[in-house]
């Protein structure tokens, strides 16, 4: 079932961004963010870093779900750190009815083994989790989670894991895993699924989601919003920002705003503030750039804020206050929050 302000079948959303961008950040605020208003979230990470026990002060996750925060309105977010040995025994037990043999083969490594030589058959397995998370019903017949949120592998290599078909090519060509990765690239590659992207306002990461996007596109995958992250403010004027750029900022405007302040200017104060004034709007002029090629790509855009204290678990809440009010994500605005499931 489907709150009033979520568009009709999305269920996934991916996450994913240059490394060092935020995007477990992001995507634990919109975890919250879809949660808010009633609604019940899994939160899933794939690369074994426990980013997302870290973000929410708790202890590690298991290959379990448990729940890790309550959203505005009475929501939950459940989250769950996917591991691919603990998929594989769990898919081998599914199909093939191991039990403690499956168990047997992963003390004497071969789990571990078949994992890492076939990587195509890890990303199957990893995405395969989500997959299944999304498709579970309860025993009212209503899907157990309105939304999963992935936090994927950066922007690099998020393609390949999620283009699971062109990865399992050589390894099955029939079979349960070939079903298995058929059934994923149909939930992935449909509008029930959206790759968000996060970015900064910087060249490397504006360009590596630019041949992301480009990069899903080509495979047939759905690319969702932008997410611009740790964005300030311009210090200064737009009029002192273009005198700044061109080195023309007055030297005696900047020290009769010293002495208004208490201090006594000298030479030195002042070449470091007129240097650190260019500086600094050579860098807004660079932003500037970078999104514009941002909005080149014609997706939704919502920018979240850089905080000088860090991010804690009252960040998330406003992060997804903010993915929420600029509603560039899809189902999320700031009149028409997920309802309640039941």
């Amino acid at each position: 079932m489907t709150g009033p302000g979520r568009p009709e079948g999305l269920r996934l959303h991916v996450v994913s961004g240059k490394g060092g961008t935020g995007k477990t950040t992001v995507a634990a605020a919109l975890a919250i963010a879809l949660a808010s208003g009633g609604g019940r979230v899994l939160l899933v990470e794939v690369e074994g870093r426990q980013g997302i026990a870290q973000l929410f002060d708790v202890p590690p996750l298991p290959y379990e779900e448990r729940r890790v925060a309550v959203a505005p309105g009475g929501g939950e977010v459940v989250a769950l750190a996917i591991d691919a040995e603990e998929a594989l025994l769990e898919y081998l037990e599914l199909f093939y009815h191991l039990g403690r043999a499956g168990r047997a083969l992963k003390r004497i490594g071969a789990v571990d083994f078949a994992t890492t030589v076939a990587p195509g058959l890890r990303d199957v397995l990893l995405t395969g989790k989500a997959y299944e998370a999304v498709g579970r019903r309860g025993k009212d017949g209503l899907p157990v989670y309105d939304a999963v949120v992935m936090d994927a592998p950066p922007t690099g290599r998020v393609v390949r894991f999620l283009n699971v078909n062109t990865e399992v090519a050589g390894l099955a060509r029939v079979g349960p895993i070939r079903n298995q990765a058929d059934s994923i690239m149909g939930l992935v590659a449909s509008p029930r699924t959206a790759v968000h992207l996060v970015t900064l306002l910087e060249e490397m990461p504006v360009q590596e989601t630019l041949d992301a996007a480009a990069e899903l596109r080509a495979a047939g995958l759905p690319v969702g919003a932008v997410v611009v992250n740790m964005v300030s403010p311009p210090r200064l004027h737009a009029d002192h920002l273009s005198a700044a750029e061109a080195g023309r900022l007055r030297r005696e405007g900047v020290a009769a705003a010293l002495r208004e302040g208490g201090l006594a200017p000298d030479d030195a104060v002042l070449d470091a503030l007129l240097a650190v004034a260019g500086e600094h709007a050579a860098r807004i002029a660079l932003e500037v750039q970078e999104r514009r090629s941002i909005q080149d790509l014609g997706r939704p855009t919502c920018e979240l804020p850089l905080l000088a204290e860090g991010v804690d678990l009252g960040a998330l809440y406003r992060f997804a206050e903010e993915l929420r009010e600029q509603g560039a994500v899809p189902g999320l605005t700031p009149a028409a929050a997920p309802g309640a499931r039941r």
